[in-house]
């Protein structure tokens, strides 16, 4: 199997991360969208083996002691995400890098893993207020869910200086026009 790269983006959930890596998988062919597995419900037009693997808590911890997972949490109080061994096998073997959207946490568990084979970047929105305005807008999740979210986003913050690159998205456009640049260079390396 061939070894690829891993290009990881970190943030806050609603700082913007995923708008920006479903931009740079129209942009760059040659990466893949590892997908990650969790044992939450789906929410809205999610669906299994495309945005998420869904499985049970069993399953996840079943998965765990097999040590099927590359890097894997307890993000929320009982539900857990992580990312499979197999999902990297599957793009590294179609000859493609892999791209995550990924909790800041395990971002930093992939960066340590894959060193300079990875690019770790942290999406930072403008503030912590507009955080707050876009998890509520989202209409997704209950006040004691959104309340967990923004203590967790709180938290989150404060890793930023970890990572390799921090991309300020106080504007979308600049914020992805600025992400192929670090992924075009990071990939000619």
């Amino acid at each position: 199997m061939k070894q690829g790269k891993l290009i990881i983006f970190s943030a806050p959930s609603g700082a913007g991360k995923t708008t920006i890596v479903h931009h740079l998988l129209a942009k760059f062919p040659e990466l893949s969208f590892s997908i990650s597995a969790t044992t939450r419900e789906s929410r809205g037009a999610e669906t299994h083996e495309n945005d998420y693997y869904f499985i049970s808590k069993e399953e996840f911890l079943h998965k765990v002691a097999r040590q099927e997972f590359v890097e894997f949490e307890e993000v929320y109080n009982g539900t857990f995400y992580g990312t499979l061994r197999s999902e990297i096998e599957r793009i590294w073997n179609d000859d493609k890098h892999v791209i995550f959207d990924i909790d800041v946490e395990g971002g930093l568990r992939l960066k340590r893993k894959y060193e300079e084979d990875a690019l770790a970047i942290f999406v930072q929105p403008p503030s912590l207020a507009v955080l707050k305005e876009r998890l509520s807008g989202r209409g997704t999740d209950s006040p004691e869910k959104l309340q967990e979210r923004f203590v967790k986003a709180e938290k989150e913050l404060t890793y930023a200086d970890k990572f390799d690159v921090v991309l300020k998205n106080y504007d979308l456009a600049t914020a992805c026009a600025e992400a192929e640049e670090l992924v075009r260079s990071f990939l000619q390396r």
